[in-house]
C-alpha cells in the first residue's frame, strides 16, 4: 500500500439552508476545495466517491453524485468520463467516502481522487419528510428486533424504552438509554454530559462555520428542554444541510504540486472501517475495534494523538467514545471532560470545530467536516480555536444504529505536514 495524502479540504457553512440545493451546495463545497488545492479545474481527479443519505427524500433516489455533479461536467470543472460512486452509510457517510477514495491511491489505482458528502436534513414546514430521512438508520424490515432489544436494554438501564412516546426520536432513546446506564454503572452524571456540550458550543462559538456560534453555560444546559433524559436540546445536534470534501493524492503526484502546496499536504496514517451489531451494554463497541486495528495500522497509540474530532450526536456519545478510543478507562470518560483535558488549551483537545451539537450535524457531510477541520488544525490555519502545534489527530465517526452499536465506523489517523 502507498502514503496516500490530504492535499486540499472544504466545508460549507452548516445550517438551515432552503433556499440552496444539493446542486448548489455540491458546488459550494467541490470549487473550495478545487481551490484549497491551488487547482483551477479537477481534470486531475480519477475518481469521486459522492456521500449522500438524504436525496432519495426529495426524489433523487438512484445517480445522485452524477446528477449534482452533471453541471461542472459541463462548465469543465469536472472532467468527463469519470466514475462517481455513490455512497451511504447513515452519518458514517462521509468518511465512508474518504475511506474510499484513500483506498483508490493506497491500491496504487489512482494518483487522485474526490471525496464528497453532501446533505440536507431540514426540510422547511415539513418535519416529516426530515424523519423519513433519519428513519432509514435502523432496520425498517424486522423492527421487533431493535424492540426487543431496546425492551431488555431498558429494563437494565433503568430508561423503559418507549417506541411510541410522544417528542422524541428512536435514536435520541437509545443514546439516552446508553447514557442511563453508563450513569447507573459506572456513575457517570448529567452535569458531565452539560459539561461536554457546554465545551463544544464554546468551541463551536469560534467556528465561522458552525451552525450553532453561542455559547451554552453548564446550567442553561442542564435546564434546557429535555429530548430524552438525560439529553437536552443543548445536548443533541441539530437538523441543518451542508456539504464538504476532500482531494487525496498519491506521493507522486504531490510532488508534482508548488511548494505551498506540498508544505500544506496532511498524511493518512491509517482509514479502517468496522461494522456494528447487536452486543452486550459492557461489550466494548465498533469504535473500539476501529480504533485499535487503526493504531495497529499506523504504528500509533492513543498516547500519541494530540487532537480529536469525534461523532457527538448527543454530548453522551462523546464520554463513550473517548473510553472506546482509548483516551480515558471505562467509566472515566466523563471525568476526562469535567478536567478540562478536552477543551481548547487542554491536553487533549475534543471537537474544537464546536462537535456535532454546535458545528451541526448534515449526516452525508459530517464525517468530511471532521476532516476539514482536523485539517486546519493540523496545518495551523484555525484561528481562535488552534491548539497548540498538533503533530497526530484522529476521526471517528459512526452512522446508523444496530442496538447499542452503531451500524458503521470510522477511524482515521491523520499526520500534520513536516516542517
Amino acid at each position: 500500500m502507498r502514503d496516500v495524502y490530504v492535499l486540499a479540504t472544504s466545508c460549507t457553512a452548516f445550517g438551515k439552508r432552503p433556499d440552496d440545493s444539493f446542486k448548489d451546495l455540491t458546488r459550494e463545497a467541490y470549487l473550495d476545495v478545487l481551490t484549497d488545492a491551488g487547482w483551477e479545474n479537477g481534470d486531475a481527479i480519477e475518481q469521486a466517491w459522492f456521500g449522500n443519505c438524504g436525496m432519495g427524500t426529495f426524489g433523487q433516489r438512484n445517480i445522485r453524485g452524477q446528477v449534482c455533479f452533471t453541471p461542472l461536467v459541463k462548465e469543465k470543472l469536472f472532467p468527463e468520463r469519470v466514475p462517481m460512486i455513490n455512497v451511504e452509510g447513515g452519518c458514517a457517510t462521509a468518511s465512508m467516502a474518504f475511506h474510499g477514495a484513500w483506498k483508490d491511491v493506497a491500491s496504487g489505482d489512482m494518483e487522485a481522487s474526490l471525496a464528497i458528502g453532501v446533505e440536507k436534513t431540514f426540510v422547511q414546514n415539513a418535519p416529516a419528510r426530515t424523519l423519513e430521512i433519519f428513519e432509514g438508520g435502523i432496520d425498517q424490515m424486522n423492527p421487533e428486533e431493535w424492540h426487543s432489544y431496546y425492551k431488555e436494554r431498558g429494563i437494565e438501564a433503568g430508561k423503559p424504552f418507549d417506541p411510541n412516546a410522544a417528542g422524541g426520536t428512536v435514536f435520541m432513546d437509545t443514546y439516552a438509554m446508553q447514557a442511563a446506564w453508563h450513569m447507573k454503572t459506572y456513575g457517570t452524571t448529567q452535569h458531565q454530559i452539560a459539561v461536554a456540550a457546554s465545551k463544544n458550543h464554546w468551541h463551536g462559538s469560534m467556528n465561522p462555520k458552525a451552525q450553532y456560534r453561542f455559547e451554552v453555560p453548564v446550567a442553561e444546559a442542564l435546564a434546557d428542554r429535555e429530548v430524552s433524559w438525560p439529553i437536552t436540546r443543548s445536548m443533541a445536534a441539530p437538523i441543518g444541510d451542508g456539504a464538504a470534501a476532500a482531494i487525496l493524492v498519491s506521493e507522486e503526484l504531490l510532488a508534482q504540486q508548488p511548494p505551498e502546496i506540498r508544505a500544506r499536504a496532511i498524511k493518512v496514517r491509517a482509514s479502517v472501517l468496522t461494522g456494528g451489531k447487536y452486543r452486550a451494554p459492557k461489550e466494548p463497541g465498533l469504535s473500539h475495534v476501529a480504533a485499535q486495528k487503526a493504531y495497529a495500522k499506523s504504528g500509533l497509540s492513543a498516547s500519541d494523538v494530540d487532537l480529536v474530532e469525534l461523532h457527538d450526536a448527543t454530548s453522551f456519545c462523546e464520554i463513550f467514545q473517548l473510553e472506546m478510543l482509548g483516551f480515558a478507562e471505562a467509566g472515566k470518560g466523563g471525568a476526562l471532560i469535567e478536567s478540562g483535558a478536552t477543551k481548547l488549551g487542554g491536553r487533549l483537545p475534543v471537537n474544537l470545530s464546536g462537535g456535532l451539537v454546535s458545528k451541526g450535524h448534515p449526516v452525508g457531510a459530517t464525517g468530511l467536516s471532521m476532516i476539514h477541520e482536523l485539517g486546519l488544525q493540523l496545518r495551523g490555519e484555525a484561528g481562535a480555536r488552534q491548539t497548540d502545534s498538533p503533530k497526530i489527530a484522529l476521526a471517528e465517526n459512526g452512522g446508523g444504529v444496530i442496538g447499542f452499536d452503531e451500524a458503521a465506523c470510522s477511524v482515521i489517523l491523520l499526520e500534520a505536514p513536516s516542517s
